[in-house]
């Protein structure tokens, strides 16, 4: 035991350095979606996080996305175990053969109107894995897709990001249609 510890202490903290995270982003990009889950979801915005086959390095961003550090149930969105109750769908990975109807069956249990967003590389084009025998490969290859949010994984701020982006999308597209009956 005492030459494992002499070991640690000769070669010390072998562990790559954390990360600096822009604090002043953070707080801004989450103050802009406070105010438009706010504008359009009443306060509260509910996300439903599908794994339609990845790796589990998303899911892991989206997981830290709840942590105290990034805390995004303080901007007014929270995740839920059903997809009756969420306004939006984060699908995560190429989808699996074996996934495919389970994801339009939460695709279709999801009430209108509601978002869905490919997370990660994988999502948006089915990665290193693509289509093939076992891979549909992309999330839109299965059900409409309103978003995209690259990344391998995509960072929590990225994440936060793409959701704002969504949400913005469909408040403009909202705006434009009423304008139109308006005309």
């Amino acid at each position: 035991m005492l030459r494992i510890l002499g070991k640690i202490h000769r070669i010390g903290i072998v562990t790559e350095p954390i990360p600096t995270i822009d604090e002043s982003a953070l707080t801004e990009v989450g103050e802009q979606l406070r105010d438009h889950v706010g504008e359009q979801f009443g306060g509260s915005l509910a996300i439903r996080e599908v794994d339609a086959g990845s790796c589990n390095g998303c899911e892991l961003e989206i997981q830290a996305l709840n942590n105290s550090y990034y805390s995004i149930e303080r901007f007014g969105v929270h995740f839920v175990a059903s997809p009756r109750h969420a306004d939006m769908l984060l699908v995560t990975g190429p989808v699996s053969r074996h996934m495919e109807a389970a994801l339009r069956s939460v695709y279709d249990a999801t009430p209108e109107p509601k978002l869905v967003i490919a997370v990660g590389r994988c999502g948006a084009d089915g990665g290193e894995f693509g289509t093939s025998y076992a891979s549909r490969g992309a999330v839109s290859n299965v059900i409409p897709v309103d978003g995209i949010i690259y990344g391998c994984p995509p960072t929590p701020l990225d994440l936060m990001r793409g959701i704002l982006q969504a949400i913005a999308k469909r408040q403009q597209y909202s705006t434009d249609n009423q304008a139109d009956k308006i005309a």
